[in-house]
């Protein structure tokens, strides 16, 4: 740990970081409902799931990089350097001419976004001991839930009665608060800077391999089959450059991306908890308001209200496992809890129709509040395993796993639930990632079938999730040292 902080501060600083958090968050959410305007003023659906995808895409493997810069030049540098860039991108975003303009500034975006996201999370594993990480990590987790909720709301309003545009535009001054904030909250800390030299190669490499792993899942989660041609030479040159980047960290002085930490049990256990989990929460995130709509013919402002239950039950889990960890000093009993409690609330909302509004919200606030008890303990978890050095690199090395872990959800499940619906001859729900729902409820026999198809969906879910269970339970129980 670099210091220690005054309360006074260490607030002032947790206060500007969540506002970081938030509004790096806010983007993954806020865009969607806005897609439909976009496509209508470029008349181009080409290029409209890129809006999304190249944002998470980029963020996802800007991750790492951050990480790693942070340890060398100093998080306070690389946290305002991502902010920075993300507030320049989203007025580039606001002014684009067409779709291709638009989905570059978003991957400008994305690569801003990572820095915020990840360094936010780093500096807290700097200043805070490991005993009380999960009590903060657990209020950056509930930022997540804010944004998952404020994000639908807000851009339909903005899109509605202004424009598109505004969704981007009222990142300027959010981005600039966020800076001007951080800015004077990290001003005078200690900062422990060494020579070094960047392993430019390796972020080359890793780039190759994930951008191109990433791109190929979000291909198949927009229809494409695994069989595809553009995704086996996508999966292709993910493996090449996956390969070419182990090797050649292997033989690097200051690596990017410290091999050894995949050799650390601690570390390793909680990735996969995280990556499970983060397969959960974002697949059902895309798979509920579908079941509901689809077979109830509500309307996208029901659906969107049908996940309030899951939204709420994140920040409940979060704040209550970082209390667990702060009080116990340990983190296991809270992710092995959370890692119970998912395929059983899964397979409970499996059986129960989407019309039992009540047994459903009940389930859904179950599945966040698992959620919430594995995200910022497994982070916490992580942190506490690592030598302080590494403590940047690692924290970005969960994100990439929980950004993993989302992609790999989407594109699974999506793949899947297309799969089910041709296998039934059931068209009515056309592309999952674009929600192209017909008006109204479908017939009674229509209903059954979607009911069906939608079952055996979240049993398979349910499923996946024991091997976040598995991985839970191979976690060692130890003491997190400090107060």
């Amino acid at each position: 740990m670099t210091a220690a902080l005054p309360p006074t501060v260490l607030r002032n600083v947790l206060t500007a970081l969540m506002l970081a958090i938030f509004l790096g968050a806010l983007d993954q959410t806020i865009v969607a409902v806005s897609l439909p305007a976009i496509s209508a003023q470029f008349n181009d659906v080409g290029l409209l799931a890129w809006v999304i995808s190249g944002y998470m895409v980029a963020m996802t493997v800007a991750v790492p990089i951050y990480g790693k810069l942070g340890d060398l030049y100093g998080r306070r540098r690389m946290i305002l350097t991502g902010i920075s860039l993300f507030t320049l991108a989203s007025i580039a975003c606001a002014l684009a001419q067409d779709m291709q303009q638009l989905v570059l500034a978003r991957v400008l975006q994305g690569i801003g976004a990572g820095g915020m996201v990840s360094v936010s999370q780093a500096i807290i594993g700097d200043f805070v001991p490991p005993r009380e990480r999960g009590r903060y990590q657990g209020y950056f987790s509930s930022m997540y839930a804010v944004a998952s909720v404020a994000g639908p709301v807000l851009g339909g309003w903005l899109t509605e009665y202004l424009s598109w545009r505004w969704v981007f535009w009222i990142n300027l001054p959010l981005g600039l608060v966020a800076l001007y904030a951080i800015r004077r909250a990290l001003a005078g800390m200690p900062v422990q800077r060494r020579e070094a030299r960047v392993d430019y190669l390796g972020a080359l490499l890793l780039i190759l391999g994930l951008g191109s792993l990433l791109l190929g899942i979000t291909l198949v989660g927009q229809g494409h089959a695994w069989t595809a041609l553009p995704v086996l030479a996508l999966f292709g040159c993910a493996g090449l450059g996956l390969v070419l980047f182990i090797s050649h960290e292997r033989r690097c002085q200051e690596p990017l991306l410290p091999l050894n930490l995949f050799g650390n049990r601690v570390a390793v256990l909680c990735w996969g908890v995280i990556f499970f989990a983060s397969f959960q929460s974002i697949s059902l995130t895309m798979l509920m308001p579908l079941r509901y709509q689809g077979i109830t013919g509500a309307g996208a402002d029901s659906a969107a209200l049908h996940l309030l239950p899951l939204a709420i039950g994140l920040p409940i889990g979060a704040f209550t496992g970082g209390r667990m960890t702060s009080f116990t000093g340990r983190f296991k009993p809270q992710i092995l809890a959370g890692a119970i409690l998912m395929p059983i609330a899964i397979f409970a909302m499996a059986i129960t129709p989407p019309q039992s509004a009540l047994l459903s919200g009940v389930f859904m606030l179950l599945v966040g509040i698992a959620c919430g008890l594995q995200f910022p303990t497994s982070l916490v978890g992580t942190q506490s395993a690592v030598d302080i050095k590494d403590i940047g690199v690692a924290t970005s090395t969960t994100n990439l796993f929980r950004s993993l872990g989302g992609a790999m959800g989407v594109a699974c499940m999506s793949s899947l639930l297309l799969a089910l619906l041709h296998q039934g001859g059931l068209e009515v729900l056309g592309n999952p990632l674009l929600g192209s729902l017909q008006a109204g409820a479908p017939e009674p026999a229509m209903q059954v079938r979607l009911l069906d198809t939608f079952r055996h969906l979240l049993m398979g879910s349910a499923v996946a999730s024991l091997l976040g269970l598995v991985a839970a339970a191979a976690l060692p129980d130890k003491q997190l040292r400090g107060r």
